[in-house]
């Protein structure tokens, strides 16, 4: 079945309307996990999610629909219509905006701030934490079916993070976090800030979400970590800032050779092996600047 076979049968199911009620606007670019869709139905618009190959094997989504829940009154995200957790298709509000990437995150470093912010101190706990430590391990085993065994260059480099995680990790600072929070998925409307795709969602650090703003550009990170803060970083907390970014580059690292090994370089024509190497790069940077 075509992803737009899906979205008609799935929506005239859920929204109760006919199929040439149901228009497919366009696919949001971005990700290269999901394939999400805008499409209107009576007038109304929405985000049609379909999990990629494979997709089951990072997000669980029984938890992410629990956070959905979580996170719903804090007015963060979108409201979701539809989500089951055994396909992974998920139908929500659509909201008009600019995604952050479209525009200049150095713009928006005080909205972004206000955001993280809102959830941080929340005071609302999840039932689940992200546990960075057992989800590394737990990635790296999902090669063990493809017989690869990891690089020197990646074990020296993990050893020395997880030395520096006798410093950084620690239990006590942790909060509700996002989880994924890179400048994609920020969305500014009318002046307001929202953020969405709360797959990775659970209690962290919260350098972790700041370090996730900085995944495409890190120097975005770093400048939200003063305004976050409310003044200027120390070295002890632009190394904590390293230290979470570094995990994150190893963590998708992992991901990266595992879509790979699944034949996704085929399918959507972009090389994981090299993105894995350009992960390894980032990290032995960021080793580097920790002081």
């Amino acid at each position: 079945m075509t992803n737009e076979q899906i979205i008609f049968e799935v929506t005239m199911d859920v929204l109760g309307v006919k199929k040439d009620e149901i228009e497919v606007l366009f696919r949001l670019m971005g990700g290269m996990s999901n394939y999400t869709y805008v499409i209107k139905a009576k007038n109304q618009k929405y985000t049609f999610r379909i999990p990629g190959k494979n997709a089951e094997k990072f997000v669980n989504r029984d938890i992410e629909k629990y956070h959905l829940a979580l996170i719903e009154p804090l007015g963060l995200s979108n409201d979701t219509v539809y989500l089951d957790v055994k396909s992974g298709i998920k139908i929500a509000k659509y909201i008009e905006g600019n995604p952050l990437h479209e525009l200049d995150p150095l713009d928006y470093l005080e909205s972004a701030s206000n955001i993280l912010h809102r959830l941080h101190d929340s005071n609302v706990v999840s039932k689940y934490n992200y546990d960075m430590l057992g989800r590394l391990s737990k990635y790296e085993h999902y090669l063990d079916e493809y017989n690869y065994k990891h690089t020197k260059r990646y074990k020296e480099l993990k050893d020395a993070f997880l030395m520096h995680a006798k410093t950084y990790l620690n239990e006590d600072e942790m909060v509700l976090c996002h989880g994924d929070s890179q400048v994609s998925n920020f969305v500014v409307s009318n002046g307001d800030m929202h953020l969405m795709d709360w797959e990775f969602t659970g209690n962290n650090d919260p350098f972790y979400d700041i370090a996730c703003f900085g995944n495409s550009n890190f120097d975005h990170a770093i400048a939200l970590l003063p305004v976050y803060l409310g003044h200027e970083a120390s070295q002890e907390e632009l190394n904590k800032l390293y230290f979470y970014r570094m995990f994150q580059t190893l963590q998708w690292h992992n991901v990266a050779l595992y879509k790979e090994f699944i034949g996704l370089s085929v399918d959507l024509g972009v090389d994981f092996m090299h993105v894995a190497s350009l992960y390894l790069d980032k990290a032995e940077n960021l080793l580097k600047r920790i002081k």
